[in-house]
């Protein structure tokens, strides 16, 4: 067996999910923008994603992220790579159709690792489920937060609880209709060691004290999930929803950030590669000046070097998926940085050629390519700005020079 030939039961996933894609979402994607567009709400849960929710579940493709085998398949990061990546091809649907969207994806791993018996019950039930969803605030206005140790969101003890003050803002899906719960990060103790001053709670979404202020535009567009700018006034949180415990915030970050990264990296080839088809299929439908625009050197050029560079990223992204099944997350970390700058950087240029063949059209709705190139831009922001995981490279690589010099 070659080093990334895709197992038995990955295969059959893959499969049923192509399937999936080709009976079920791709067919539904007209009837999900009819629904959004009648009912006039930014943030509507429209029923056909309901309907497609109940019909994956059905075909067991339910959880298929989740490498726990007692909540999920227990699928490896190397075979649930190829799954993202299909679902990718339709990034507002197939994510939650299958149950498998962040910010809901990191959650239910933090809830699994770290949660209390009382929060697998109350909160990792229902996410697994499908039957509620969740938030995760992290990012803040007033600072930096590309830097997690800037955040200023005070949880300060008061006896047998904290009182949570300050703003968080990119709260993703705390705008979704079914959000229930958010996982918070602030600052318990800002006296302590930079790591070891922030600690993450389990907020409900309608706890007293709680504001959702408004849904924050992202290119222009309300995404339906919302990216959410929230302000906690005198939240009050028992110290029991505190998640590990006093001073763990940075390293649960760190836990949860390694697989959303790569989550994200896995749906931007897909998105890639449904850009690269729709730029050939109207490449070679289209006539300019007598001959079909496929015919264009530079066309050609742009289709060519379009495969080339999805190649790469696969590869890269199946070689951090690779490592972190064998060695760990830790040890992968040089592999996951690279891939988290390299796949939306590159499916963003195969993405915005794509726009310049399909002309006045690819920049409007009628086509899902302005969807993903604001999607895939932000992802360049998204847990992390391309330069902090390009320092982060930078330094382990000088590292091995610093320690041949010594």
């Amino acid at each position: 067996m070659s080093l990334f030939e895709m197992s038995e039961r990955a295969a059959k996933y893959r499969a049923d999910l192509l399937e999936f894609m080709d009976s079920c979402v791709y067919p539904a994607e007209a009837v999900y923008e009819t629904q959004m567009a009648e009912s006039g709400n930014p943030h509507f849960q429209p029923p056909i994603l309901e309907e497609l929710k109940t019909e994956a579940r059905n075909r067991g493709l339910w959880n298929l992220f989740h490498p726990h085998p007692d909540v999920g398949p227990g699928l490896s990061n190397l075979e649930y790579a190829p799954l993202a990546e299909i679902m990718g091809h339709s990034p507002h649907l197939a994510p939650e159709a299958t149950n498998c969207s962040a910010p809901d994806t990191g959650n239910m791993e933090v809830f699994t690792l770290f949660g209390s018996d009382e929060h697998k019950e109350k909160y990792l039930k229902p996410l697994l489920e499908g039957k509620i969803r969740s938030a995760f605030a992290m990012t803040e206005p007033a600072v930096a937060s590309s830097d997690a140790t800037n955040v200023q969101l005070s949880m300060v003890k008061d006896g047998g609880e904290y009182v949570l003050n300050g703003r968080k803002w990119f709260a993703s899906n705390a705008l979704h209709q079914n959000c229930r719960v958010m996982i918070v990060m602030g600052k318990t103790d800002p006296d302590a060691a930079t790591h070891r001053q922030q600690s993450m709670m389990v907020v409900p979404i309608d706890a007293p004290g709680v504001t959702v202020m408004r849904g924050v535009s992202v290119f222009g567009y309300q995404d339906r999930e919302g990216h959410a700018e929230i302000d906690f006034n005198d939240v009050r949180v028992p110290a029991k929803d505190v998640l590990k415990g006093e001073g763990e915030g940075f390293a649960i970050a760190q836990a949860r950030l390694g697989p959303g990264r790569i989550h994200h990296c896995m749906r931007c080839i897909g998105m890639a590669e449904r850009a690269l088809e729709l730029l050939c299929r109207r490449a070679q439908s289209r006539v300019t000046f007598g001959k079909p625009v496929s015919d264009n050197a530079n066309i050609r050029d742009w289709i060519a070097e379009a495969r080339i560079d999805i190649e790469m990223i696969r590869l890269l992204t199946l070689k951090a998926a690779y490592l972190m099944d064998t060695v760990g997350n830790k040890a992968a970390q040089v592999e996951i940085a690279a891939i988290k700058v390299a796949a939306p950087e590159i499916a963003l240029k195969i993405v915005d050629r794509a726009i310049q063949v399909h002309g006045a059209g690819g920049v409007t709705e009628d086509f899902p390519l302005a969807g993903f190139w604001a999607h895939l831009r932000t992802l360049r922001l998204a847990d992390g700005p391309d330069e902090v995981h390009k320092r982060a490279i930078a330094r382990q690589e000088l590292k091995k020079y610093r320690a041949a010099a010594q």
